[in-house]
């Protein structure tokens, strides 16, 4: 990176969302620093899949040639640090990071993605993101017609199972203690041959982080070939929410049709904003907002040169 602090945009964040907004941005000659501290939230799956021209790649051979790609455009630089704050310095921002100081950009874009929250269940930890799962569209198709099962509860479990239903050659909701779910729900599951396991879950046994069957206190092992399942979560950055921008009821930064969160001139894309985590769609998502980010400094030039006519 040149001796440069001062740039267009900053983005937080260099995953999918990040690399697709700093190629659109790159392309639209804006000076761009692209940070991140490379701790993607997709690190432990082995493939990436429902992306077009990159099925079954890895997600690190993915953001690697993407990176490589968005490195060729002269105005966009990288910097692998952490962000430790941000804040408005009149019409612009300052961005903070670990090992570099403080760094200038009129426009932010955070691409931080979230953390899921890995419940205390022996070997869950290990399997998340390779045997238990979170996208049918992402990993369906490689587990078709195996034993499935999905862990969950209440609204979630039984829309989860419903979803699930048609990739499995055999399904198991497991509610992982009392069921929340009506009478109705269980009935319509069973006549889809969906069962319902009320049983609490003490392990998930696993070869190097591919299940082989759950474990529970009061009855048999059951065999299981992959589980999906929702976690819950916390945002991997805690700035945008320090600065002020406001979230949703699920835990996402809002932000508005032109990707830019309550903070004008700060913008969101990626994980952070969905629970439609899939490549695809972050890569969709930084490309809208690199997009936009562009579309909004032509709008204030042409504001400028009215003002001064």
């Amino acid at each position: 990176m040149e001796n440069q602090q001062t740039f267009d945009v900053i983005i937080i964040g260099g995953s999918y969302a990040g690399l697709s907004a700093a190629l659109a941005l790159g392309r639209s000659l804006r000076k761009v620093l692209v940070i991140d501290n490379g701790n993607p939230c997709n690190a432990q799956a082995p493939e990436s899949h429902n992306f077009i021209t990159q099925d079954g790649e890895t997600p690190f051979a993915i953001r690697e040639k993407a990176k490589a790609q968005v490195n060729t455009y002269a105005t966009v630089h990288f910097l692998e640090d952490t962000v430790t704050d941000a804040a408005v310095a009149g019409n612009s921002f300052t961005v903070t990071t670990k090992t570099k100081g403080s760094l200038s950009a009129k426009k932010l874009l955070f691409a931080t993605g979230i953390i899921d929250t890995i419940p205390n269940i022996e070997g869950f930890a290990e399997c998340w993101g390779k045997s238990i799962l979170h996208c049918p569209y992402c990993h369906g198709y490689e587990v078709a017609g195996k034993k499935l099962g999905v862990i969950g509860n209440g609204d979630m479990g039984f829309e989860m199972a419903k979803t699930i239903c048609h990739w499995a050659g055999e399904l198991t909701l497991f509610t992982n203690g009392t069921s929340t779910l009506s009478n109705e729900e269980v009935l319509l599951l069973n006549s889809h041959n969906i069962k319902v396991v009320e049983n609490e879950i003490c392990a998930i046994e696993h070869n190097n982080g591919f299940a082989t069957q759950l474990t529970f206190s009061d009855t048999e092992p059951e065999y299981i070939h992959a589980l999906f399942t929702q976690l819950p979560f916390v945002q991997q950055c805690s700035i945008p929410e320090k600065m002020g921008c406001e979230f949703t009821e699920h835990g996402f930064i809002q932000i508005s049709k032109t990707m830019e969160t309550s903070i004008p001139g700060v913008y969101a894309a990626g994980d952070c904003l969905t629970l439609f985590r899939s490549v695809a769609n972050a890569v969709a998502a930084g490309n809208k907002a690199g997009a936009t980010i562009n579309k909004q400094f032509i709008a204030e030039a042409f504001a400028l040169e009215k003002v001064k006519a």
